[in-house]
């Protein structure tokens, strides 16, 4: 569980209401389920619009990760090179073949067996970058949902601010619910900034971040095959791998 994310989410949307409290105001005038209804539905009509069914689907999947994180640990990846370095240059390449079933990625899968098959470096790195790009294309395709979620919602806000003052218009012949009726109007406005700024664009970051560190897993792995198929002594390759863990 990544406290920070939930911690942030709390702290935000508490300064907001703290702060409608000490200027006066109602906690129920920011209630306004017509307001918000128009606003997430209009935002998520859009970014359904913008994105082919798979994309959505995985980016609204990957919003768990801004909570709870995809395992990804440089330390145990590089020892588990470590490891097949090692084996490798006692047992041959062969001796990897019967650990690939137990590989729970399907990448490893993949570098690993063609590593055993006897493919060239060069030609290794090759294939598996080709795979990185892809992958990583489609996760950052995927995280921009929530980008375009962050740039429509506040567009949209205004447009539900706007029909809200229409219906004040109507009732021009009523002065006593003029001033109310404008304070609901522009709770739309509040709501499609707020989700932009304190939701959509946040999660959005956050998943283009996660999407990087494992790009860069990837990249330490493709490395240490290379690594392997040529030769090298396992100390390289190691000394190699932690050039990718930041302090």
């Amino acid at each position: 569980m990544d406290s920070i994310s939930l911690i942030g989410l709390v702290v935000g949307f508490s300064a907001i209401v703290v702060g409608q409290v000490l200027e006066g105001g109602h906690l129920g005038s920011l209630v306004q389920p017509t307001a918000f209804m128009i606003v997430v539905g209009g935002t998520l009509g859009a970014v359904m619009l913008q994105s082919c069914t798979a994309t959505f689907l995985r980016g609204m999947k990957m919003a768990r990760w801004v909570f709870v994180p995809p395992a990804m640990s440089h330390e145990q990846l590089i020892q588990q090179v470590v490891l097949w370095s090692h084996t490798a240059r006692k047992e041959g390449l062969l001796a990897l073949e019967n650990l690939i079933p137990n590989l729970p990625d399907p990448f490893l899968q993949k570098g690993l067996q063609l590593l055993v098959d006897g493919v060239e470096p060069n030609r290794l790195r090759e294939v598996l970058e080709v795979e990185i790009g892809t992958w990583e294309g489609q996760m950052k395709q995927s995280a921009r949902v929530w980008e375009g979620a962050g740039g429509y919602a506040p567009t949209i806000g205004i447009l539900g601010a706007v029909l809200g003052l229409i219906h004040v218009m109507e009732n021009l012949s009523d002065p006593a619910k003029l001033g109310s009726g404008i304070a609901v109007a522009f709770v739309a406005t509040i709501y499609g900034v707020g989700l932009a700024n304190l939701v959509f664009l946040p999660i959005a970051k956050k998943l283009m971040a996660i999407i990087g560190s494992m790009t860069s897993q990837r990249e330490m792995v493709v490395d240490g095959l290379e690594g392997i198929a040529n030769g090298d002594n396992p100390r390289i390759i190691e000394s190699r791998l932690r050039g990718y863990v930041g302090d």
